[in-house]
């Protein structure tokens, strides 16, 4: 099957895959490092391609995409976002699909471009609020320097080696996609070499430097307006004062928004997509929001 779907975007080529049909598209935004959206986000969106048109969007350094030499800024991933989309053809309104980092994007697009976006479906998105508080609690200081120190370690294991062996099985099958039965035995070769050729990526050390400041200025924009479904983990942080269960439930309330409490990690979607497909399609019906 061919994953590939690639249109210009300012200085680079970003991949936009989409399957099924309908009104409005789905769209699934990517965590920070996850280095194959296509086929990390499968389980779920093959589950509800069969009823609405769905769309991923690979952002740059990541999946089949291509590099990017602008700053990890919240309006230029939004920018991108936007544009890609729109050059694959796919025109608004959008739902806003978004797990952790991209959290702060959809959010910020949301808030934005109000026009656009008819809902937020979060896989455990992140919260701005969190990342700012996690933020003023650690210290920006402190909190760089793990993201470069992260970097560093990912170009090692880009590299291969003893420290790729040792580290394997923590970081190539975080979400146990390679050890499950939802890739085929070729999805999970592509999805291991995309792995390796992307972790090390710029993008993502870049992200993770910039994302306080992407953290507040989605936050400036508000809370989220539209109708909004949350999956909410009970993720470890950084942060002491606050858990990352407990900012998602403060924040999706002030959104009145509707609320799953889940035990099942920060990589839910693929440990259950039967029921965060089923519960995300209940909630678009009962917003009336056009499914094919």
């Amino acid at each position: 099957m061919n994953y590939e779907n690639k249109v210009k975007v300012g200085d680079t080529a970003l991949n936009v895959y989409t399957e099924g049909g309908g009104e409005v598209t789905i769209v699934f935004m990517a965590g920070n490092g996850v280095t194959c959206p296509v086929l990390e986000y499968k389980p779920i969106y093959r589950r509800m391609s069969a009823k609405y048109r769905i769309a991923v969007i690979e952002k740059a350094g990541y999946g089949f995409s291509g590099s990017a030499k602008t700053p990890r800024t919240i309006e230029n991933l939004v920018s991108e976002d936007r544009e890609a989309l729109r050059k694959a053809g796919l025109e608004p309104p959008y739902v806003l699909a978004a797990h952790s980092y991209s959290g702060f994007e959809a959010v910020y697009w949301a808030n934005t471009y109000p026009d656009e976006v008819k809902a937020v479906l979060s896989m455990d998105m992140g919260i701005p609020d969190m990342a700012v508080k996690q933020a003023e609690e650690v210290g920006e200081e402190k909190r760089c320097g793990m993201v470069k120190k992260q970097a560093k370690l990912m170009e090692k294991v880009a590299k291969g080696g003893f420290i790729t062996k040792l580290l394997k099985n923590r970081l190539e099958n975080v979400s146990g996609l390679l050890s499950g039965s939802e890739l085929t035995d070729d999805e999970k070769k592509i999805y291991r070499e995309l792995f390796y050729k992307n972790i090390a990526h710029g993008e993502y050390a870049d992200e993770g430097i910039q994302m306080t400041e992407n953290a507040r200025k989605a936050q400036s924009t508000g809370i989220l307006k539209c109708p909004c479904c949350f999956f909410i983990s009970d993720m470890k942080t950084l942060a002491k004062n606050i858990s990352w269960r407990q900012a998602g439930t403060e924040y999706a309330e002030k959104c009145s928004g509707e609320v799953h409490l889940s035990d099942k990690g920060h990589f839910m979607y693929a440990v259950i997509p039967d029921e965060m497909s089923e519960t995300f399609d209940r909630f678009l019906i009962k917003h009336n929001i056009s499914q094919k």
